[in-house]
């Protein structure tokens, strides 16, 4: 089993979240875009205390900037989660199927994220 601490770096400080940090996220987040052929019209990366992403039906993702502290495959699993919902609009097998086609055995990637802010939703 992959160990938390191998996915967050919990000493990065959120003045340490720069703008160059962001705009490298939303290029990874833009490639995955493509990759599952779904268009973002709005893509913003800030402070969120109660999600670590929310997207909308029209096109509109957020990310909780506090995913930069993540290491890819997590922060990648956020992303995919999300762009899928623009397909997907539930949980289903469907959904299910897509994510492990795309991230594999992705478990470990939600526990990541579940013992770095055990109140916070999982998208």
């Amino acid at each position: 089993m992959t160990g938390f601490s191998e996915f967050y770096n919990k000493a990065m400080p959120k003045k340490l979240r720069s703008a160059d940090q962001k705009d490298k996220f939303k290029a990874r987040v833009l490639e995955w875009a493509s990759t599952l052929d779904v268009t973002v019209r709005s893509l913003a990366v800030r402070s969120m205390k109660r999600k670590w992403a929310s997207c909308s039906s029209r096109g509109y993702l957020i990310f909780n900037e506090e995913l930069l502290s993540f290491a890819p495959p997590v922060a990648d699993y956020v992303i995919v989660h999300e762009l899928l919902h623009f397909s997907v609009p539930n949980h289903g097998k469907l959904w299910k199927s897509l994510m492990r086609a795309h991230l594999g055995n992705y478990d470990h990637l939600e526990d990541a994220l579940r013992n770095a802010s055990p109140d916070r939703i999982i998208p």
